[in-house]
């Protein structure tokens, strides 16, 4: 049969990739197969073209209904004929899947997408008995397994499934797998015999980078994107809250995005998909139910908001870039807290599940942390070897750090290993090398052996490198399915008896210090000059009006603008307590002040002050004054919201003071004395300082906290805004 004329045929392509067409000669021939191809790389064709050329209908079992609609639509495009390809699932109704039936019991259909959970209806699986089945494809099989990055316990019944359906042969894919997973997948599949076919996970075109998870990340993403005007990007966040945040942020800076979880409804997912593929949104944020089998070729970055639960995970979730061959740029944020949270996700499982979890979320973080080049761990984890000392296109390997000799370092990790007998994981091993003297050391009696403490004077923070280094060089290697025991392998031994020389590179720093000056866009110096000339405007708007300086612009806003440099109304509401009543009102002196200091000292504002923020919190705000405009009692706000009474002034204050204009009379009528109010009133009417300390100390122990603090916000409203 000449593959390559069908090839043409069917697809329009000339030539197949890499293993494609012996793949599609092992189907044909009836044999068991297991594809192992990195995402781009091809793998849809090994089922589809066979699919046409047998007799009878394949049966694609794929978790993704998204990828099941892009694919019919596919096949079914290519051919002259209605129905050669369909799918069932959870979207479709009785007259649509009575369609189905009907075009797969004419012969029409040749391929037929089905969901696990969709399997296994009774139903499907008696009317399934009575089709020819040509094969079965299983596709993201390393959903199979639980050492997979995306175990469903559904796939672990699809071989008693096809028992019952009926014999054929068996073709299962994966984008990423490691050893233990391959083997897990075959052996759940019963197909231990399968002819393998394992591509390169190499993709040379794709960049990666980590960078230190600071506060003002959404400001590093949103000034990217817009460097990169026009390209096609994902960002995956752990959370659909974040997901929902992340996106109203990228919208309000003008880009062209939209969110994506599991928790919005199939319309809403199925139109944001299509508005993607059709590039009316450049940029998809969302969970890790977007992307798997989204045919997109030129997605251009891949953004990781929170790190990935697995390397498997993370390997998968970026090969969504540069499926063309074209420019893929992949950027992760770390923070060890994170990793941290991940670990308190996981309390409360079976025990063995965190387990296996724990080690995937290591393996990410030493990925994240290591200073090696990035692709070569990446392919190392896979069981792939690449040589090169630098590959060009990773953070670690455009800015190499310099080598130091560790080969002491090693020998004393592999003598420490042997010496406990190869049964224990990284962090008991440095635990027993440095000499800490835990719990589980002392109950092994590891403590009492000459080796314990060998490297005492050794830092923590430089042996994991030299764990991590020593794995990928080959003298240890990791029972990944026996819990992560470190084993000294053959070339470890010879290392003991003739020591060389073993260069590593230091591990990278991700400090966990919350950039709050960043989050505020006061990252830079204060300009004491231009701050001087704010407090002189401030004051002559003051006197003007006939109004304390504080009640125009508190003392930090007057701070940010002298570090950011504001010099649109748009801008300055990003400056803390400035909103857009305050801005029309008071801005335009401000910012003309601003602009002429800029262009007269010729200063350089910062980029990324464009940066527009949403409000996490503008919902509460809303329900906030919505019930004081509907005057409900204050206290009752509080309870309906959730917060103590100090909580809701808290925030009520935060509203006035970026002037929005609340009025809480009808309250405080209710709860306080005329003639105190007065006194308040006047106290602030007349004062340099809206400082609450200050006020209660004038004021004396006649008035409470409470009572200062609501006719400060019916002064602030009234007289600021």
């Amino acid at each position: 049969m000449n593959l390559t004329k069908m090839l043409k045929e069917y697809f329009g392509f000339d030539k197949f990739k890499g293993d494609q067409e012996a793949i599609i000669r092992n189907v044909i021939s009836g044999n068991d197969t297991f594809v192992l191809m990195p995402t781009g790389g091809g793998k849809s064709l090994c089922y589809q073209l066979p699919s046409l050329l047998m007799e009878g209908t394949a049966i694609v079992i794929s978790p993704l209904i998204a990828l099941m609609k892009n694919q019919v639509d596919v096949i079914n495009g290519m051919s002259d004929e209605e129905g050669v390809a369909h799918y069932l699932n959870s979207s479709l109704n009785k007259a649509a899947i009575d369609m189905v039936k009907n075009d797969i019991q004419k012969g029409k259909t040749k391929l037929l997408y089905v969901a696990p959970e969709s399997l296994t209806k009774e139903e499907y699986v008696d009317f399934l008995k009575t089709c020819k089945i040509s094969f079965y494809a299983i596709d993201e099989a390393h959903c199979i397994s639980e050492w997979g990055h995306d175990f469903r316990p559904e796939y672990r019944r699809i071989r008693p499934i096809m028992n019952e359906i009926g014999q054929a042969p068996v073709i299962a894919l994966t984008a990423t797998a490691t050893d233990k997973v391959r083997t897990d997948i075959k052996k759940s599949l019963g197909i231990l015999d399968a002819h393998e076919f394992k591509s390169s996970f190499n993709r040379p075109n794709l960049y990666y980078e980590v960078r230190s998870k600071t506060k003002d990340i959404d400001k590093q993403i949103v000034k990217y994107i817009l460097q990169n005007p026009g390209k096609s990007g994902i960002i995956y966040c752990l959370s659909r809250k974040k997901v929902e945040e992340l996106s109203a942020v990228l919208c309000a800076n003008n880009i062209k995005a939209a969110p994506y979880h599991a928790g919005l409804d199939t319309l809403t997912r199925s139109t944001t998909q299509d508005d993607f593929l059709m590039e009316r949104i450049d940029v998809i944020v969302a969970t890790i139910a977007f992307g798997m089998g989204i045919d997109k070729p030129d997605v251009r970055f891949v953004i990781h908001y929170d790190i990935p639960k697995s390397l498997e995970g993370y390997y998968q979730e970026t090969g969504r870039a540069g499926r063309d061959g074209g420019e893929g740029n992949c950027i992760a944020f770390y923070s060890y807290k994170d990793l941290q949270k991940l670990e308190k996700f996981m309390e409360g499982k079976p025990v063995a599940e965190q387990d296996i979890g724990r080690q995937l979320l290591q393996e990410t973080a030493a990925y994240a942390e290591s200073s090696v080049c990035r692709r070569r761990m990446l392919l190392h984890y896979f069981g792939e070897e690449y040589n090169k000392d630098n590959c060009g296109s990773c953070d670690n390997c455009l800015h190499p750090k310099v080598k130091k000799e560790a080969g002491e370092e090693l020998l004393i990790i592999l003598k420490s290993i042997l010496a406990i007998k190869e049964d224990f994981r990284t962090d008991y091993v440095i635990d027993f090398v440095t000499g800490r003297a835990t719990d589980d050391i002392v109950a092994h009696k590891h403590d009492q052996l000459e080796e314990f403490g060998l490297g005492e004077d050794q830092e923590r923070k430089l042996l994991n490198p030299v764990i991590r280094q020593a794995l990928i060089a080959g003298y240890l290697k990791k029972e990944v399915e026996n819990y992560g025991l470190l084993k000294v392998t053959a070339a470890g031994k010879r290392f003991i008896k003739h020591p060389t020389s073993f260069m590593i590179v230091e591990d990278n720093e991700f400090s966990d210090v919350d950039d709050e000056d960043a989050s505020e866009g006061r990252g830079s110096v204060l300009d004491p000059a231009l701050y001087a000339m704010l407090k002189d405007l401030r004051r002559d708007v003051a006197n003007k009006v006939k109004l304390p300086p504080y009640v125009i612009f508190m003392d930090t806003s007057l701070e940010q603008m002298a570090t950011v440099y504001p010099i649109t109304l748009e801008e300055l509401q990003n400056i803390q307590g400035v909103g857009a009543g305050k801005a029309r009102k008071f801005g335009k002196e401000f910012i003309e002040l601003i602009k002429k200091h800029c262009k007269e000292n010729e200063i350089e504002r910062p980029e990324d002050l464009r940066v527009r923020t949403v409000a996490k919190k503008s919902m509460l705000k809303v329900k906030i004054i919505q019930g004081i405009d509907r005057q409900v009692a204050l206290d009752d706000i509080a309870n309906a919201q959730g917060l103590d009474f100090e909580e809701l002034l808290d925030e009520i204050e935060a509203i006035v003071y970026s002037g929005t204009k609340i009025n809480i009379d009808y309250f405080i009528e209710d709860v306080m004395d005329d003639d105190h109010v007065d006194d308040i009133y006047d106290y602030f009417m007349e004062s340099e300082s809206d400082d609450l300390d200050a006020a209660m100390d004038e004021l004396g122990d006649d008035y409470t906290e409470d009572e200062v603090r609501l006719v400060r916000i019916k002064f602030l409203s009234e007289m600021a805004n």
